[in-house]
């Protein structure tokens, strides 16, 4: 009888492949970011962890083996979810991998554009001693998070010690520690106008896509900033330069784009109230730990035990 094999499309190191092997010891695991090495055993696998385009050639025959793929990122609106749906191929996410690194990006960009480090980093440059009329402080002014999940929840949590008042946005309106207030999505337009910073951490679905858009912008102070870590789509970019551009809101902290890398006639990079990173608010040098230790492992005890898979497991009607 063949052994079932385990794919994993990323450079994970021995110490990770071992820990894989000590739970699926009489497996074939195969691993390593060069398709090289996993392309001859692809059609064999009955468990992929981490998304490749190519996969969905390669790996959904009619006498394919695999029965759930672990996704490398949070987000999986870029996997064929109608497909996977459809094969009862079982999809887990990386959610929670992100917590920590990506609040830290929201705060760094929020105390950037409150503080006007990125105003005093240009003038650095230009070696020019200027105050840039700087007067504001993150202290006690309220935010809202826009999805309140594992990011908004550390999100949260970090607001508290600046003596924030937390406003959440999610699906379901359910309370959450270090949120002052919950909403549910259909009463975004009534916590709009409440808050000085708001962060987007929702992911790309058909409910969210382009959920902000001229309406939203008219009801945010004009003081207010916006911060999107979560998807470019979610965002009408256009419509978020004119409600720059006219002060319609004070900023933005933007790592995300509908178009990335994002073109360079975009708008966007010359603006002196915006602060751009390249889609770099989930890079951790705990990733792979995060990914195999919290997410994968703990899953593929489950799976091997009685088929389930408690953690992260994708709600294909949902997407996410």
């Amino acid at each position: 009888m063949a052994k079932r094999t385990l794919v994993v499309t990323q450079d994970i190191g021995d110490e990770y492949k071992q820990q894989i092997k000590a739970v699926a010891h009489d497996w074939e695991i195969i691993s390593g970011k060069d398709s090289e090495n996993w392309t001859p055993h692809i059609k064999n696998a009955e468990i992929i962890v981490g998304w490749k385009k190519e996969l969905e050639e390669l790996s959904f025959g009619d006498d394919s083996p695999l029965r759930w793929i672990q996704a490398w990122s949070a987000g999986v609106n870029n996997m064929p979810l109608a497909k996977l749906a459809a094969k009862e191929i079982s999809l887990t996410s990386a959610n929670g991998v992100h917590a920590y690194p990506i609040s830290e990006t929201i705060f760094g960009l929020l105390l950037g554009l409150t503080r006007k480090i990125h105003t005093y980093v240009r003038n650095q440059q230009a070696k020019t001693w200027h105050h840039a009329h700087m007067n504001l402080e993150l202290h006690e002014k309220t935010i809202g998070i826009i999805g309140v999940g594992e990011i908004g929840k550390e999100t949260a949590k970090i607001a508290k010690a600046f003596g924030m008042t937390v406003l959440g946005v999610r699906h379901s309106g359910k309370s959450e520690e270090y949120v002052d207030k919950m909403f549910t999505s259909k009463q975004l337009h009534e916590v709009l106008p409440q808050c000085d910073y708001v962060v987007i951490t929702l992911p790309l679905t058909k409910e969210t896509n382009e959920m902000f858009g001229q309406d939203e912008f008219k009801l945010m102070k004009n003081s207010s900033f916006l911060v999107n870590i979560g998807r470019g789509e979610i965002v009408k970019e256009d419509t978020l330069v004119d409600a720059l551009k006219t002060g319609e809101i004070a900023g933005a902290g933007l790592d995300v784009f509908v178009q990335e890398p994002l073109e360079q006639i975009s708008p966007l990079w010359d603006m002196e109230n915006v602060i751009i990173t390249p889609h770099t608010s989930g890079s951790t040098e705990h990733y792979t730990k995060r990914v195999i230790e919290d997410i994968f492992i703990p899953n593929l005890k489950q799976y091997l035990n009685n088929g389930n898979l408690p953690k992260n497991l994708v709600d294909f009607s949902k997407g996410y």
